[in-house]
């Protein structure tokens, strides 16, 4: 059967609880002879220690901030200020005008710390940042355009080539005809149209003449 630890007693734990209950007797004190009396000079000291732990808590817990250490400043002076002023600095029995004023004006003081230390912007989560993905590659997908030409390139290249077209055949050269013989055919052809009254023909003026083919044809055309 295990035995049970003895219980220790913790000095700090001992130094906080006697000073916790001097600073509150204090605070009671200095409240009563401002002029608040029954529970409402308790309640300053409960005020001022629960707003010094709320700050402090504040600070612990998300870390150093102005507005943290602002109310706990607050906070400690008014503590710090009950205790010094209840050592004989200050005429109990005839308190001054402004420790009256200040121990009247610190309920809304309080809430306001309170509320302010309770309800902020470091309340809310942090937003997570999203994590770093890379975009998916997108495969290269062919435009209409270009489609296009690559299936008439297609086309192109498929296509038989056709057989070049033939070039057209020379034109024979002009044969020069002597102006006497022009003159010479004019005659025969007068003389053949009014024996037979048809004109003669290609052939018909090549026997007559007795001249080659081309030449034949050359007078014909000048004759025509």
């Amino acid at each position: 059967m295990m035995a049970r630890p003895a219980l220790r007693v913790d000095a700090v734990l001992v130094q906080a609880v006697i000073a916790g209950a001097l600073s509150f007797a204090h605070l009671h004190d200095l409240a009563a002879a401002a002029g608040q009396s029954g529970w409402k000079a308790w309640a300053y000291p409960i005020s001022v220690d629960l707003l010094l732990v709320a700050a402090w808590r504040r600070l612990r817990s998300d870390g150093p901030s102005r507005l943290a250490w602002c109310w706990f400043l607050i906070a400690l002076f008014a503590s710090l200020g009950a205790n010094v002023a209840t050592a004989g600095f200050l005429d109990l029995a005839n308190p001054p005008a402004l420790l009256r004023l200040g121990i009247a004006g610190w309920p809304a003081l309080a809430f306001l710390g309170g509320t302010l230390l309770a309800h902020s912007a470091t309340d809310r989560e942090p937003v997570r940042p999203a994590p770093d993905t890379e975009p998916e590659p997108v495969p290269d997908t062919p435009t209409p355009e270009s489609t296009t030409d690559t299936s008439l390139e297609a086309e192109t290249e498929e296509a038989p080539a056709l057989p070049a077209a033939a070039p057209p055949p020379p034109a024979a050269p002009a044969v020069p005809v002597p102006a006497a013989l022009v003159e010479h055919a004019r005659k025969v052809a007068a003389d053949h149209e009014a024996r037979t009254g048809a004109r003669i023909d290609t052939d018909t003026l090549r026997a007559r003449l007795g001249v080659p083919p081309q030449l034949a044809d050359a007078i014909a055309t000048q004759l025509a």
